[in-house]
């Protein structure tokens, strides 16, 4: 008897913690079970064969297919002129396991995960690995709750920031994108100039500005020059979006 009341007590804890999570997220869980399954690691189950608990393998398996389209979907319409090689190179970096570890740290998904007493003694809640299998498992979860407009509604607080802030930029050539565009309207000569160099030589910032006939159309800065024109060539890429149905020429600022 005591021991059923201990795992009594364990459930409502549980119940708790998940009730915080979604009020943390901003998402009220219609099955709150499939929230619970997708922070329940395998060693948890292992310890709790009577309870009905099932583990956030196979969630994870159909997080991953989400995470794969939505963010797929994104990057399709926010860079128009990038390549598909360059899209997969910059998806990967989005999904991959950093980049999932850091987006369930900022949620603190680490501290909703029910782990075995064995897991958690060596250091499971902070394990990469771990961490990136619940996040991929929390989509899995919410795509299955509330469908694929309310995942991307959260992916567009949580991750696509990021990609907007040019936290993943380093995949990406965008010089490369700026001169297939620039060249696709003959709309005349790139060139790059770095307006300031500053900071002590081991941590060095520059900024750089990029000219289209001799008109600024971009600034960036960045800890190396090639950086620095990237971001250039990054932000004059977001100003001519704004105008994608007219001539090159009519962009320029007067």
């Amino acid at each position: 008897m005591r021991k059923y009341g201990k795992e009594k007590k364990t459930t409502r804890s549980n119940d708790k913690q998940f009730i915080e999570l979604q009020e943390k997220i901003g998402i009220s869980y219609t099955n709150i079970k499939l929230l619970k399954q997708a922070f329940t690691h395998s060693s948890y189950v292992n310890e709790h064969r009577r309870k009905p608990y099932e583990d956030n393998e196979r969630l994870e398996f159909l997080g991953d297919a989400v995470l794969e389209l939505t963010v797929s979907k994104f990057l399709y319409q926010k860079y128009p002129m990038m390549s598909e090689g360059e899209l997969t190179k910059l998806r990967a970096a989005i999904v991959c396991e950093p980049s999932l570890v850091s987006f369930a740290n900022e949620l603190d998904f680490g501290k909703y995960i029910l782990l075995g007493k064995g897991e958690e003694l060596t250091g499971g809640r902070t394990r990469p690995a771990l961490l990136a299998d619940v996040f991929e498992a929390f989509v899995g979860s919410l795509f299955l709750d509330k469908g694929i407009e309310i995942v991307y509604q959260f992916l567009e607080k949580i991750v696509f920031p990021k990609v907007d802030a040019g936290v993943f930029s380093y995949v990406m050539d965008f010089k490369s994108q700026l001169q297939e565009w620039v060249q696709r309207d003959n709309a005349g000569p790139l060139e790059y100039k770095i307006l300031v160099e500053k900071g002590p030589a081991h941590s060095r910032e520059f900024v750089s500005v990029v000219l289209l006939n001799g008109i600024e159309i971009g600034t960036g800065a960045g800890r190396s020059k090639k950086s620095a024109e990237q971001h250039a060539a990054q932000m004059a890429l977001e100003k001519l979006k704004t105008h994608l149905h007219k001539p090159l020429s009519e962009t320029h600022p007067e």
